[in-house]
């Protein structure tokens, strides 16, 4: 599919910043006195301007030149989401360095790979527990002349290595005060091209590979948001989102090219406190948030029962005939419009409430969300906008817009964005978007991005008008012995938005007679699923594995299989007694499932399922 753009569109990409620097300090320029960015301290939200930005980062970058970085040499950020990873981030751009993000629950040897083979100068580390790491590793990363601690003091024992983030700041300023030109000079010095972003793919099989993203990407993603006119400088966005991923990296050069202020609170067990605080009028998430928000506000209301229950259905059942209209481009009239009066002040608008009442968008990204849960959520008089896109391509390529969407699918192409598919059905993708080429890999770099520049993104997918709808992965379809394809992620989703007690529902079948599932139980939902079923006060493991929790599951799992094809459908699933997680290597950082790790862990059970 050829790029689409308009006039608008095209003059945007055309005229758009060099270099994610510049585009920064532009945003600084035109609206220096407007709110940035707020954020927690305490129990007390405080914000700070573009300005104050400014002059704190400026001052940051000198910190990082006083250490002797020199021009794309790497910054490595250990730390979850919080004002000052963005802070650090946009140092290090006016640094001209490049960053090099590592997850918080990374184990230590993982970081230790990841730092030597970025050639990390400077780490900043959030706390004591990722000095630790570091520390146990030091031989092995070499390159790391210091590191940053933001919370707490270094250690006596670590001499001058480790150093405080209040300690860089006022080295900073020193050194700003004896050379006022040094971050000016080497801004001048930034090209389109130069390396802004290593990130490392938090990989479902085997070591993460080195994502190179320069500038110029950044700027693009920018300006082709701007384009799509979903986003104004008078938004407000809740950032949650890990900022060692892509996709919370790209709402920061967004942010950057509208203008629009970001609440920053990356607490996951904050969010919906955060948003009935914040009244964000957008947020991103990846789909298991969404999942869990619906599960929630589902056993909240099937606890509660008789009339609330029965209001609750008929409220929904209006709002899913006036959202079939809204997608069809019209509005209630008549009876309809006055029931959905009706049904929006007493349930649908409370809903609304939970996210602070002002959303006018979601974002969902970095998974695939089930087309009835996004339903579900537009019945409530929320829209979620899915988009796809991957680290390779600085996460959007795609994005359904606030006038022009399609539940189910992830939208049309980023203006300028190229989108075919392939004879075999694989999704290739070019534009100014795609990854420069994996670090220090130029084989695997090769093997992903063809000779005429196209990018293999390794999805199944097809268009539907404009519309790119994705199958799966294409290493996760599997062909049963009766030769039938099937696509285990398209049912995952589905049932998790069917039960409202799952975590994971890893799909099963691979040259086997029939298809099964490992299930996991949300320890959350479970237990007040158990204290209504007599389980109250019993340990995890003992409720999942009882006989109430397999039958309870059975029920959505005969739910499920009236929705699938014959050789879809689930014959056997087995309960776990526990969940999956990612410190124990079954889960990415980014919350996706290792699914090959997870079927050799359990390859017992799957296997006697089929004696």
């Amino acid at each position: 599919m050829k790029p689409v753009a308009d006039s608008g569109q095209l003059a945007l990409l055309s005229s758009r910043k060099d270099t994610m620097a510049q585009m920064f300090l532009d945003r600084v320029a035109a609206t220096p006195e407007r709110e940035a960015f707020r954020f927690p301290r305490g129990e007390q939200w405080t914000s700070v301007t573009w300005r104050e930005t400014e002059e704190l980062t400026r001052r940051r970058a000198a910190g990082l030149i006083a250490l002797g970085l020199e021009p794309e040499q790497r910054v490595g950020i250990a730390s979850s989401t919080r004002i000052e990873w963005i802070e650090c981030y946009l140092a290090a751009v006016l640094a001209a360095a490049a960053t090099t993000t590592i997850y918080p629950s990374t184990i230590s040897a993982d970081v230790a790979f990841i730092v030597a083979d970025a050639d990390v100068q400077v780490v900043f580390a959030e706390d004591a527990e990722q000095v630790d790491k570091l520390r146990k590793h030091r031989s092995e990363i070499p390159s790391v002349r210091k590191v940053v601690l933001l919370d707490g003091q270094p250690v006596e024992s670590d001499g001058d290595w480790v150093i405080s983030l209040a300690d860089l700041d006022a080295l900073g300023a020193e050194y700003l005060t004896e050379h006022p030109r040094i971050v000016d000079n080497r801004l001048a010095g930034i090209t389109p091209d130069h390396l802004c972003t290593l990130i490392y793919t938090s990989g479902t099989t085997g070591r993460p590979k080195g994502v190179r993203l320069p500038h110029s990407v950044w700027t693009y993603e920018g300006a082709a948001v701007e384009g799509m006119r979903v986003l104004s400088q008078d938004d407000l966005q809740f950032l949650w989102l890990p900022l060692s991923h892509v996709f919370g990296q790209v709402l920061v050069a967004v942010q950057c090219q509208i203008g629009f202020a970001t609440a920053v609170d990356g607490r996951i067990d904050k969010i919906v406190d955060n948003a009935a605080i914040v009244q964000p009028t957008f947020m991103a998430a990846a789909p298991r948030i969404f999942e869990k928000a619906h599960a929630r506000i589902r056993t909240m209301i099937e606890a509660e029962g008789g009339a609330k229950a029965k209001l609750f259905a008929w409220a929904f059942g209006v709002g899913a005939k006036v959202s079939a209209l809204r997608q069809a481009g019209r509005e209630p009239t008549g009876l309809l419009g006055a029931q959905y009066a009706a049904a929006d002040k007493l349930v649908l608008s409370k809903i609304r409430a939970r996210f602070g009442g002002r959303i006018r968008f979601f974002v969902s990204g970095s998974a695939a969300l089930d087309k009835s849960l996004a339903e579900w959520f537009h019945a409530a008089g929320l829209l979620i906008l899915e988009g796809y896109g991957l680290s390779e391509t600085a996460a959007g390529s795609t994005l359904n817009r606030l006038t022009q969407y399609r539940l189910g699918s992830v939208g049309p192409g980023f203006p300028g964005t190229q989108i075919t598919i392939a004879e075999d059905g694989e999704i290739l993708i070019k534009g100014d978007g795609v990854m420069s080429g994996y670090h220090n890999q130029p084989e695997q770099t090769a093997e992903v991005i063809d000779a005429d520049g196209w990018f293999h993104t390794g999805d199944i997918g097809h268009f539907e008008d404009e519309f790119l709808f994705i199958t799966d992965r294409k290493k996760d379809l599997f062909k049963t012995s009766g030769g039938k394809y099937v696509a285990p992620q398209v049912i995952e989703g589905r049932f998790k938005t069917i039960c409202p007690y799952a975590s994971q529902f890893i799909v099963h079948g691979n040259q086997r007679n029939f298809v099964s599932a490992l299930v996991t139980l949300d320890p959350d939902a479970i237990t007040g699923w158990a204290a209504a079923n007599g389980l109250g006060g019993r340990p995890y493991a003992e409720i999942v594995t009882s006989d109430a929790a397999r039958a309870m599951v059975q029920g959505y799992v005969d739910e499920l299989n009236a929705t699938l094809n014959r050789w879809e459908t689930i014959k056997k699933f087995t309960i776990l007694d526990r969940d999956l997680t990612v410190e124990s290597g079954e889960m990415t950082p980014s919350l996706k499932l290792k699914r090959k790790h997870v079927e050799a862990e359990y390859a017992d059970l799957l296997d006697k399922m089929y004696e």
